[in-house]
């Protein structure tokens, strides 16, 4: 009895030693074959068991036979765990390519460039729209986060990326301060970020920014009002930074802590996100003595040293206005 019952185990190790070896023939035979994926794919590759992974890579294309993918992966556990990440997928891949990108492949890098001169507002928007960042935005600080191009990977949240923007801005604001020029009359790194972000919005010429720098700094230094529209906007709009039409008269009385046709000295704090160049003009500004410029009407300004020579530049602006005007 005992032999017959011996006999009959070996029978059947004996069978499943054969199927599956024969099993593992088949998945040979397929290991190396090309994929069916006519062009390279990124797949969200979820949490998981090697089924569900294999459910998900079936439905996505990149493979066609969810069976063989397990076997396959069964067989080489060895080669290392596959990972729950976004990755690109080649055209074709094998069984053998597919594990190799689940085990060994770099997520899949996103990109979202952050420009200069946005409110706070407008970044968080920004972020919202974002389809690879996950979670809420946290609006942050006016100011807070330096404009650049950040990388991530799908899933990242919001508030990891609001934070990191944020520690970019105060390691480049000190670092700025850290060598700025001496005598500015600037009483904190605060101060230069403020007057940073109205250097940002008044131009986007990077040979203007020193110029317009130092016109706000030499005013800073008399004590006269500083006379920045992109301010008065910033007031007006309760911080959404643009208006839809220009300023009125009606506009420049209005009593916002924002508004420096009003007010003396800077604004009680940033009105945009400056980039590093902005930064480094105003701890670098040009050597003039100018205290007032004014659009020349081709996307520049020109500059003065008296209201004399500003009048004649607006007189000028104006006469240039008036064929369009008509």
């Amino acid at each position: 009895m005992r032999r017959r019952a011996t006999a009959v185990l070996a029978g059947v190790l004996l069978a499943l030693a054969v199927a599956g070896a024969v099993g593992w023939r088949l998945v040979q035979a397929r290991y190396q074959r090309s994929g069916p994926l006519a062009a390279e794919l990124v797949v969200v590759v979820p949490h998981g068991t090697p089924a569900q992974v294999a459910e998900a890579l079936l439905k996505s294309g990149v493979i066609d036979d969810a069976f063989a993918f397990r076997l396959a992966t069964l067989a080489t556990r060895g080669a290392g765990t596959l990972h729950a990440t976004e990755l690109a997928f080649p055209a074709h891949a094998s069984l053998r390519s597919v594990l190799a990108v689940l085990r060994t492949g770099r997520p899949v890098q996103h990109r979202i460039t952050i420009p200069e001169g946005l409110t706070a507002a407008q970044i968080a928007l920004l972020l919202d729209r974002a389809p690879a960042l996950d979670g809420d935005t946290p609006v942050p600080g006016e100011g807070a986060v330096l404009p650049e191009t950040y990388a991530f990977e799908h899933g990242t949240t919001r508030a990891a990326l609001v934070e990191r923007a944020s520690a970019a801005m105060a390691h480049a604001l000190a670092q700025v301060w850290e060598q700025r020029e001496d005598g500015l009359p600037l009483a904190s790194p605060q101060e230069m970020l403020t007057l940073a972000s109205m250097v940002e919005r008044e131009t986007a010429r990077p040979e203007e920014r020193p110029l317009v720098a130092a016109v706000f700094l030499n005013r800073l230094r008399r004590g006269m009002k500083l006379q920045s529209d992109p301010t008065v906007a910033y007031g007006v709009s309760g911080g959404a930074g643009t208006l839809e039409r220009p300023l009125t008269r009606a506009d420049l009385d209005w009593p916002t802590p924002y508004n420096t046709y009003r007010v003396t000295g800077l604004p009680p704090g940033p009105i945009a996100s400056p980039g590093l160049a902005s930064l480094r003009a105003v701890a670098h500004p040009a050597h003039t003595e100018d205290l007032y410029f004014v659009a020349d009407g081709g996307g520049g300004h020109s500059f003065a040293r008296t209201l004399d020579e500003q009048n004649r530049n607006v007189a000028h602006w104006r006469a240039q206005l008036e064929p369009t005007i008509r």
